[in-house]
């Protein structure tokens, strides 16, 4: 089982998410989850890429809460079984920016 991250844990990992987001998206703290929007060319893009975000949440078994219309995706991360933040939603995250384009 994961564990809850712990404060300091939550700014280290946030902090190297973001320093190697590249073209991905800049991820912003909410409460006890972590949140981003990326915006694609259009809604094949978009759908296209949470389809493969899909199999690794499976892969990975941890899912995202998320929006989709149109051109964009927003995407909230946060692991119900420890209330807050754990290394699956950074995982999960770092997976997310890579497969952007």
């Amino acid at each position: 089982m994961t564990a809850k991250l712990n404060e300091t844990q939550i700014a280290e990992q946030l902090a190297a998410l973001n320093a190697t987001a590249e073209e991905g998206c800049l991820w912003q703290r909410d409460g006890d989850a972590i949140t981003c929007t990326f915006t694609f060319k259009g809604f094949i893009g978009a759908f296209g890429w949470m389809s493969q975000m899909a199999i690794w949440a499976e892969k990975l078994k941890h899912h995202p809460e998320w929006f989709n219309v149109y051109n964009k995706v927003e995407v909230r991360l946060t692991t119900h079984d420890v209330g807050g933040l754990s290394e699956l939603d950074f995982r999960l995250a770092q997976k997310m920016n890579r497969y952007f384009s």
